[in-house]
């Protein structure tokens, strides 16, 4: 393996993997030892950590980086956030050119080393690939790119994958320095083999035994989960195999002149598996012999993960690390359950049509059954056990929720990531627009709010009774409709009502909203969306216009899923604490006091308390004595001092416009029905069953952040400015607090104190 850039002179061995990484490292030791075993390692070069920090350096990126580092604590950071950061910093690598000095050296050299050849540009950071870091699947390799051209353009995308979020989440749960990071970068000859696969010295479940997986074409549909692989497991002592699991290939990624794709397979290839019993036996010594040799240079045997490919019957080898968690080692699952996020565009499209087709249907069919049973009628045994019947049900959504809808989020940032990639726009969150206007179930929501208020707008002696909360207002039915229908926040306890009469009223106080979002069928796109949506066809040659076309509508649903999932789930958790307070109501009959009653507030996620709850109304009906300490699903915060009272407060800017306005402080759901017109909405996020309150708002501050999270994405459908990720927000900023939004730069200005 040889070294693009080696300015340190530094020899093989330790010093070696902090220049060339660990990737590059372990198939350069392999290429030189591994010759004598028939180990077979494509040519290659490593482009060192030497020229990112030149790069970074010379350019001035460096310090650009650590000043959006710094914007906010980054133990602070949620994953949205961090996705935004990332968009951001691997933009500035897309636009910043390399200085010409390192650019023409890196040029020549690779156009002499590899011509056009078809290559693969591959990270290999510190630390990567090592038996304690694996960052699997965390930076960015592409393939099948030819010329220097190409390859220096695709270097800039792999040095700027340091940064994505799920490397910067990684290096965060492992507890490595994110402000020393540095990205070597291997360049290797493709061999595009008739099957390739992964391969693993020991199970990571069974310690008797090895893994092998194998598809047809390359690795790539394997490793990003497009393609289902073949799988044999063996008896690790003699290598005999114990089971093969069939997979149903239906389609396999190979190679291109502009990249990769996906086909459908020949049928004589779906009914044969991609290996016969020999090849699995010569891919399952290869794990062997790799194995042996890593040992042998570091004095201990650690299994390897072996990822290789076979062409003209010659096996080789493409990468190889150790397995990072064996049987018996600490194992912390929820450190790779962000990894899920990075899903492939075929795997999307398969998720959408099973949330479109299969789960939201089912949800709605199963909230209108609940919605449909009388609860006052049941025994108190039997209103027990319906409550637990009604938290199973609502576990299951919810897991459902976390496992599909959640992982779908992903198909927005896979589009905005393709669009930054290829139209390298000025605004790294120009995509964002391209996205809106899709029709969320929010938007239609408050469109029949504004109907109401329009109706009490438009009858004054049905708003004065509306004002006193007098039961004939004259919406008794249209507010049944309207909760039947949304659930969620809207829930069947008088308070909750009253609270939405109140909504209605201040709604009806202010003049229509003068543009509010149209529905999708009414609605002509803008000149400016026209125009970025041919921008980015005019991208696309052939069938990849068709491909670009796709990504764009996956996009869009994903986008408006991302704010109409929570609707779904919220209408099935309205049938789950209206049972809660039909309990309720029995408790008050049978003579506790208010204090002994638990709280029936918004329940973000019950999962983790409902069983505590069903098991104490048990215990109630048995012994009714029984103590009753219910466990708070959302308190006030405790108040806490503030000795700084910044003036200027600074986040993510996620809305573009101004405004100015006087603070509401969102701290528990019963606040939200206080909100004025004009009012500058802060909290610290806004829930999608929350954005009722929005066309209310003159602008939106959330102490979380990120462009898709739902504040900023109804934030833009209205118009609003909105900033994100404001530290502190709901602790610096009081109720009454006048203060300006700058939803351009991310700046919140309190123009004058109140409330202190």
């Amino acid at each position: 393996m040889r070294k693009v850039r080696e300015k340190t002179g530094e020899k093989a061995g330790e010093k070696v993997g902090n220049l060339c990484g660990g990737k590059a490292s372990a198939l350069g030791f392999l290429k030189k030892e591994g010759r004598k075993e028939g180990i077979n390692v494509p040519r290659g070069a490593c482009i060192g950590t030497a020229a990112y920090n030149e790069y970074v350096d010379k350019t001035g990126l460096r310090g650009r980086i650590l000043l959006e580092l710094n914007r906010k604590p980054f133990e602070e950071m949620r994953w949205e956030e961090l996705w935004d950061l990332s968009e951001k910093i691997k933009h500035m690598f897309a636009r910043t050119p390399f200085p010409l000095g390192l650019e023409k050296e890196l040029e020549e050299k690779i156009a002499r080393y590899f011509g056009e050849k078809a290559v693969a540009v591959r990270s290999s950071a510190p630390g990567e690939d090592s038996a304690k870091t694996s960052f699997a699947g965390v930076h960015a390799s592409y393939v099948n790119v030819r010329g220097a051209d190409a390859v220096l353009r695709h270097l800039r995308l792999v040095w700027a994958s340091l940064w994505s979020d799920s490397a910067l989440l990684y290096r965060k749960e492992m507890g490595l320095d994110i402000f020393k990071s540095a990205m070597a970068v291997l360049i290797q000859e493709i061999v595009e083999g008739r099957v390739s696969g992964v391969a693993f010295g020991m199970n990571p479940e069974d310690a008797s035994e090895a893994l092998v997986e194998a598809v047809y074409g390359l690795n790539k549909g394997l490793v990003d989960g497009t393609v289902e692989p073949d799988r044999w497991v063996l008896e690790r002592k003699s290598g005999n195999i114990k089971k093969h699991y069939h997979a149903e290939r239906e389609r396999g990624v190979f190679g291109t002149l502009e990249g990769t794709e996906l086909r459908e397979l020949p049928e004589n290839l779906k009914e044969s598996p991609p290996l016969t019993q020999e090849e699995v036996t010569r891919v399952f010594n290869l794990t062997l012999k790799v194995e042996a040799l890593f040992g042998s240079r570091e004095g201990k045997r650690k299994p390897q993960d072996v990822e290789w490919t076979i062409r003209d019957n010659t096996l080789y080898t493409l990468q190889s690390r150790p397995i990072t968690t064996l049987v018996g080692e600490d194992r912390d699952e929820k450190r790779l359950w962000y990894l899920s996020l990075r899903r492939s565009f075929g795997n999307l499209k398969e998720l959408r049509k099973t949330i479109e087709e299969k789960h939201i249907p089912a949800m709605q069919a199963e909230a209108r059954g609940l919605e449909k049973e009388e609860l006052s009628g049941l025994t108190e045994s039997a209103l027990a056990e319906e409550i637990e019947r009604r938290a199973g049900i609502y576990r299951k959504w919810h897991d459902i929720y976390w496992d599909d809808f959640i992982p779908f989020a992903h198909g927005a940032r896979l589009f905005g990531q393709v669009y930054n990639e290829t139209v390298n726009p000025k605004d790294p969150y120009e995509f964002a627009d391209l996205l809106s206007g899709t029709g969320m179930l929010s938007l239609e929501r408050n469109r029949k709010l504004e109907e109401m208020a329009g109706k009490l707008r438009k009858a004054p002696d049905l708003l004065q009774k509306a004002k006193k909360l007098t039961p004939d207002s004259g919406l008794g039915k249209e507010l049944d409709a309207f909760i039947s229908e949304y659930g969620g926040s809207y829930s069947e306890s008088s308070a909750a009502r009253e609270g939405l009469v109140r909504l209605l009223v201040e709604m009806a106080s202010r003049p229509p909203l003068s543009q509010p979002p149209a529905s999708p069928e009414k609605k002509e796109e803008p000149d400016r969306i026209r125009k970025l949506k041919d921008n980015l066809f005019s991208r696309f040659e052939g069938e990849k216009k068709q491909f670009a076309a796709e990504l764009l509508d996956l996009g869009r649903a994903s986008y408006r899923l991302r704010d109409d999932d929570n609707i779904y789930l919220g209408k099935i958790e309205a049938e789950l604490r209206r049972a809660l307070l039909e309990w309720e109501e029995r408790l008050k009959k049978r003579g506790l006091k208010e204090a002994e009653l638990p709280e029936i507030e918004k329940i973000p996620n019950l999962e983790p308390i409902i069983e505590e709850i069903t098991e104490k109304m048990v215990k109630t009906l048995k012994d009714p004595k029984y103590p009753l300490e219910w466990k708070k699903a959302q308190g006030k915060p405790e108040k806490t001092e503030e000795k700084l009272k910044p003036r200027q407060l600074l986040g993510n800017p996620s809305g573009p416009g101004t405004a100015q306005g006087s603070a509401r402080v969102i701290l528990q759901e019963s606040d939200l029905y206080d909100i004025k017109a004009g009012e500058v909405l802060v909290c610290d996020a806004v829930d999608p069953n929350m954005t009722f309150i929005v066309p209310l708002c003159s602008a939106i501050v959330e102490r979380r952040g990120g462009m898709l999270i739902h504040g900023a994405i109804i934030a833009r459908e209205y118009g609003i400015p909105c900033v994100t990720g404001v530290p502190d927000a709901t602790k610096l900023i009081k109720n009454g607090d006048y203060l300006a939004v700058d939803g351009y730069l991310g700046i919140v200005t309190v123009l004058e104190r109140r409330g202190w």
